[in-house]
């Protein structure tokens, strides 16, 4: 598994807008109308994440929740961080 280039997150930034760069990961946050919503979003995180045998970091604060991904064992951001970032963008927007 190799870590994306600066190129590579570059392009991958111009197609999911709502993610960022932060501390080595990428992220992305949610609001939510309340705490049983953002725990229900966090359920379906939950679903995708083990499916998808990649589990994201999660932060959760009341009706707030965050989400990075970095590929721990590789030592940064690579396409499986990619491919899961366009899958939660995707299937719980």
């Amino acid at each position: 598994m190799t870590v994306l280039k600066q190129s590579e997150l570059d392009v991958l930034l111009k197609e999911h807008p709502d993610w960022r760069l932060e501390s080595g990961k990428l992220v992305r946050d949610w609001n939510f109308k309340d705490f049983v919503q953002a725990m229900g979003f966090v359920n379906r995180v939950a679903e995708l994440a083990e499916t998808a045998g990649h589990h994201p970091d999660i932060d959760i604060r009341y009706n707030k929740v965050r989400l990075g991904l970095i590929s721990h064992d590789a030592g940064g951001i690579t396409n499986r961080d990619a491919k899961m970032a366009s899958r939660l963008s995707r299937e719980l927007a």
